[in-house]
């Protein structure tokens, strides 16, 4: 029998481990098409491509090796799919060829359901920017903004008021709503059918 692979030194995971790759076959098999994750080589372009990340716990390949050890409480609490901005810069220049934003979006679905996850700030600012798509059929800057400092970091409102008050008298954000885009009930179904697709 072969004995299995060490995972070189993945972080927070104390001694090094054996790979269990029941966590990486899961995260594969919930992605769309194929994400060719294990082909990972733990060559960093993804991390050294990313614009965000400095605001990232683990780099994305950190992240695959800790799905490699099966670290997967580790995964759920880990801010790093949060911050991913979808540009797919990482998946351009990936080497492998593996589709990491793909990835990165079934780790925050998976990390929603697990209810395991950390620090809830880059979650609900998520659901916050997608809850006002759903109800104006695009971004309300003010909005998000405020909603989310209120909850996560009402103590740094009044540093951040000479900046609200610079933004709004130059007309760079608006204090009142965004109008509804046009369309919005053909936007509500795309979303509908959205869902159901990823509830099958």
């Amino acid at each position: 029998m072969t004995e299995p692979v060490i995972v070189s030194d993945p972080p927070s995971a104390g001694p090094v481990k054996h790979e269990d790759l029941k966590l990486l076959q899961e995260v594969i098999l919930r992605t769309p098409g194929d994400p060719g994750l294990e082909m990972c080589i733990q060559c960093g372009t993804c991390g050294g491509s990313c614009p965000s990340a400095s605001a990232m716990d683990h780099t994305p390949r950190a992240i695959f090796a800790m799905l490699r050890a099966g670290m997967r409480e580790d995964v759920m609490k880990s801010n790093t799919p949060w911050m991913c901005v979808s540009c797919y810069y990482c998946t351009v220049r990936c080497p492998q060829e593996i589709h990491i934003t793909d990835v990165m979006y079934t780790l925050k679905n998976m990390s929603l359901e697990s209810k395991v996850g950390g620090n809830s700030t880059a979650s609900d600012f998520s659901k916050t920017f997608i809850s006002l798509v759903e109800n104006y059929g695009r971004s309300f800057e003010i909005g998000l903004a405020g909603f989310h400092n209120v909850k996560h970091f009402i103590t740094r409102l009044p540093s951040m008021t000479p900046m609200a008050i610079g933004m709004l008298t130059k007309k760079g954000m608006s204090p009142f709503p965004p109008k509804r885009i046009k369309g919005m009930d053909q936007l509500k179904k795309i979303l509908k059918r959205a869902k159901e697709l990823e509830a099958v």
